[in-house]
């Protein structure tokens, strides 16, 4: 049977120009990028050539790409070495609808921290965070879209405010890069997390951009790699993955192309669902939103049997984000909106899905949704 992959905002497939440049990296070209002879030129030309085309991607400057085993680590870095940087008593303001990486970082970081709320899309609202702001405060770290539901996020303003008032600000971009385009340049954050597995690159590669001219602490320590910004031997075929992956999108404009492509498919999805299935509701900003994921109420049923039941049919979703629902449990992000946190289901698509996944979702959902509701009601 044909599996339908619908999870792509957890994992998506690694791309196959990925994989072909990755390849000979991890067969032949084992040397370390920073030795001088010429095995160590080879993997360092290519760590930079990665290196390139990931700042290609996000309009940013190459030496402003920390390379970094993934998003949370990016994450990690750059909340931990925002509050080094500072003195005294140290205040954060960060959103309800943060990543599970920058919630656990700022409380593990052992500062005063400001969570500010969100209205009923899931948006944060630009003023209130700016609001929140006070003379002690070392960093503001805000998403540039919601992992859960999509919406898009005032990032942009939030940072040009920040720098009205000297403090830094940090950009959590994992879910929108790879789907919508991003600037760092035309952003105005000082730092910016990305992770390459969300848009077809490889598991265990992402960056921390970090804006020219700011110096913060490493946060891995032990070496002077990555231009003495982040310890440790380079993964340098996960890297070159990474750039690869990257400029398959910045090539013939595919970012928008895969783009417009993944909103057909999750507006079909939006649309259809609920006229196929009584009591599903759409969750979060239906048109500003990143494409590539749709977040479905699925009224008297839990998510744990829906995605069960949907497994059996061979349709793979989720529910909550990838890191932070393992347990199933009611939704942080929801229960900040206002809605039901217990009974969602998020379909996310992506470079590889087809009609026909769209297709085997929408053709699964009522029998699986039919069957629960019967099974409770009896």
């Amino acid at each position: 049977m044909s599996r339908a992959y619908l999870d792509h905002a957890s994992s998506s497939p690694l791309r196959p120009a990925a994989f072909e440049a990755m390849a000979p990296f991890l067969r032949d070209h084992h040397a370390d990028p920073g030795r001088l002879h010429a095995e160590g030129r080879v993997t360092r030309v290519a760590l930079e050539d990665a290196r390139e085309e990931v700042a290609a991607l996000l309009d940013a400057r190459p030496r402003e790409v920390v390379f970094t085993s993934g998003g949370t680590e990016a994450i990690n870095a750059a909340v931990f070495g925002a509050v080094a940087r500072a003195t005294g008593t140290v205040h954060v303001v960060t959103t309800a609808v943060e990543h599970s990486a920058v919630l656990d970082a700022c409380r593990r970081a052992d500062v005063e921290l400001t969570v500010v709320g969100v209205n009923g899309l899931g948006r944060f609202d630009a003023d209130e965070v700016l609001a929140a702001v006070r003379p002690d405060t070392a960093l503001v770290t805000v998403q540039l879209a919601n992992h859960e539901v999509g919406t898009l996020q005032p990032a942009a303003a939030v940072a040009a405010g920040c720098r009205e008032r000297a403090v830094l600000v940090h950009v959590d971009a994992c879910m929108a890069v790879g789907h919508v385009p991003v600037s760092f340049a035309g952003l105005g954050a000082d730092l910016l997390s990305v992770s390459a597995h969300k848009f077809g690159g490889p598991k265990g590669a992402g960056a921390m951009l970090v804006r020219r001219g700011l110096r913060i602490p490493q946060f891995v320590v032990g070496g002077a790699q990555e231009r003495a910004r982040r310890g440790g031997l380079e993964n340098v075929p996960a890297m070159v993955g990474f750039g690869a992956a990257a400029a398959e999108l910045v090539a013939n404009d595919r970012l928008a192309a895969e783009g417009a492509q993944q909103r057909a498919f999750t507006d079909r999805i939006a649309d259809e669902a609920p006229a196929r299935v009584d009591g599903v509701d759409r969750y979060g900003d239906a048109v500003e939103r990143v494409p590539q994921m749709v977040c479905l109420g699925i009224a008297g049923v839990e998510a744990e049997p829906i995605l069960l039941g949907l497994d059996q049919r061979g349709v793979a979703v989720h529910s909550g984000s990838a890191c932070s629902s393992e347990a199933l449990e009611p939704s942080p992000i929801l229960a900040a909106m206002g809605v039901d946190a217990d009974h969602s289901l998020r379909v996310s698509v992506g470079w590889s899905t087809t009609p026909a996944d769209v297709e085997s979702f929408l053709d699964a959902l009522p029998a699986v949704v039919e069957r629960l509701r019967a099974l409770r009601a009896g």
